[in-house]
């Protein structure tokens, strides 16, 4: 009876249980010991589930918490002139970090000369990010070439990224390095361009609406590619974005490069693909004269010479030496009604003009126009008249700068057309395609002793008597030993503008010296008057400038 705990005899017809137990400590000591065993065995099982389960896996929280890996961005690549002067560079000597990453700083040097050639930088956007065709693919953050160079070349200048491991306290701070992936900084990226001749013509532009473009004759490479207005690519980088509003606002359009996108009637340039359209296909010789008779009729329409149209003088008799030289436009008129539109049309677009030309930067097309262009796009006939205003570069014609210039390497180098190249002669890199390092000249067929009248008309025309005036008697200081006379070849343009009341489209191209032709000059200003007064002088400052630089 005494081992059972928790009851009690009961009297004799007394079966109730006793309400109050007597041993309850008992039970409370029993149930404690069990309560600690299934905890001994709860913590056990934790414990193991912490370190042998999921031991790795907190081992690498840990580590995280301790280090931290830190993204370091390479340098991008410097862009070099031809020279080696620096043109972009990255600011030292500290970078910034930004969301755990060390971003480097872009330095325009001369931001607004080189803008037009150069491009910006700014914040890739998801497009672009998942677009990306470089190896270094980009991240959320990255900044990416938007135009010019700094996008054309985005692959060799990005360069690839860097890993720094820190370990780090409680409260962030570094302890010590644990490793560090040194980045591979971006190419360097040598341009054709040349600084110096690219600052002059910026000057000379910099408070019109104009563009310059200079090349090497012989290989194509682009020395100045001027454009104004411009922009600074360093408000972009340093995000200004009030005055990168301003920017868009502009009714000059900074960011228009007129060098390569603006398309303008060339005017009497122009005249210069019509002669060697006559010349080479027999329509004319160098005995074939025209007489200057002031106007000429086409129906009910009236074509003046500009010489009689503002001074009421004739030229007499015009060869074709002459009519280049004086840029007369009789002789102009009645040479493209024998040639025609369609082989007008098929020499311009021999020598380069309508198409890109393939630097590589965005460009327009232009637009040569023919019988059929007219009835296609504005259904309606060709007249005599349209043949007229073609010869002479005006009516539906329209050609950019960078065309011109590249046509004018034609003329210069006796019948090699050289397509321009944005590299320099030499550079090479494997991250950039071949189409931007070569040399890509070919020889159109035209007989030298045509081309060689085509020539002379150019040379005269900058001469005493022709239309480019601010070259006669030209002189620089060539050799160092005092200035002396340089011959050169040139041609004129006057193109009516498209708005009305407005002052003519101002041309000039030339190439010099006359003899061993080192550089071409195609100079446009918009509305800006006459091309010999205007344009003319400015090619004259860049040619004085490149013949008297010292190597």
């Amino acid at each position: 009876m005494k081992k059972i705990l928790f009851f009690k005899r009961a009297r004799q017809g007394n079966l109730n249980f006793k309400e109050k137990m007597e041993n309850q400590p008992e039970l409370l000591f029993l149930a404690f010991v069990f309560l600690i065993v299934i905890t001994f065995f709860v913590l056990v099982l934790r414990l193991f589930q912490l370190t042998i389960v999921h031991g790795g896996y907190y081992s690498r929280l840990a580590d995280q918490n301790r280090a931290r890996e830190i993204i370091i961005e390479p340098q991008r690549g410097k862009i070099l002139d031809r020279k080696g002067f620096v043109l972009v560079e990255n600011s030292p000597p500290a970078p910034k970090i930004t969301k755990g990453r060390f971003l480097s700083h872009r330095q325009y040097i001369d931001g607004p000369v080189f803008a037009p050639l150069i491009g910006y930088r700014q914040e890739a956007n998801q497009q672009e990010i998942e677009n990306d065709s470089c190896l270094n693919k980009l991240t959320s953050g990255d900044k990416v070439g938007k135009k010019g160079v700094e996008r054309l070349f985005e692959c060799a200048l990005r360069g690839k990224r860097g890993k720094k491991l820190i370990e780090v306290n409680t409260q962030g701070k570094t302890l010590k390095t644990l490793s560090v992936i040194p980045p591979i900084n971006g190419q360097t990226i040598q341009l054709a361009i040349d600084k110096l001749l690219q600052e002059t013509a910026y000057q000379a532009i910099k408070n019109k609406k104009a563009a310059v473009v200079a090349l090497k004759p012989k290989t194509g490479e682009v020395l100045v590619l001027a454009s104004a207005p411009s922009f600074n690519p360093q408000d972009f980088e340093d995000n200004q974005s009030s005055i990168i509003k301003g920017y868009f606002e502009d009714k000059d359009q900074p960011f228009f490069n007129r060098a390569l996108q603006g398309v303008y009637p060339p005017g009497s340039i122009f005249k210069l693909v019509v002669a060697a359209a006559a010349l080479n296909e027999g329509k004319i010789t160098a005995k074939t004269i025209f007489q200057d008779t002031g106007t000429i009729k086409a129906g009910p329409q009236t074509f003046g010479n500009w010489y009689f149209l503002q001074y009421g003088k004739k030229e007499g008799a015009v060869d074709i030496v002459k009519a280049i030289q004086r840029s007369n436009d009789i002789f102009f008129y009645k040479t493209g009604a024998l040639v025609g539109p369609e082989l007008i049309r098929d020499y311009s677009l021999r020598l380069g003009l309508e198409n890109k030309t393939g630097l590589g930067l965005a460009e327009a097309e232009g637009r040569i126009p023919s019988p059929f262009w007219k009835k296609e796009t504005l259904n309606q006939r060709w007249f005599l008249g349209d043949t007229y205003n073609l010869a002479i570069g005006q009516g539906y014609v329209l050609t950019t700068p960078i065309q011109i210039a590249q046509m004018t390497t034609f003329f210069a180098n006796n019948g090699l057309l050289c397509h321009p190249k944005i590299l320099k002669n030499g550079f090479s890199s494997p991250l950039i395609d071949d189409q931007y390092q070569r040399t890509n000249c070919q020889k159109i067929a035209i007989s030298l002793n045509k081309l060689r009248l085509i020539r002379e008309g150019m040379k005269k025309a900058c001469a005493t008597g022709g239309t480019g005036w601010p070259f006669f008697n030209f002189k620089a200081n060539v050799s160092g030993q005092g200035e002396q006379p340089v011959s050169v070849g040139c041609k004129t343009g006057t193109a009516e503008s498209h708005h009305k009341n407005s002052l003519p489209y101002a041309w000039f191209t030339v190439f010099a010296p006359f003899d061993n032709p080192q550089i071409v000059v195609t100079v446009l200003v918009e509305e800006g008057g006459e091309g010999s007064n205007v344009a003319a002088p400015i090619a004259k400052k860049i040619i004085k400038a490149y013949l008297e630089r010292k190597e």
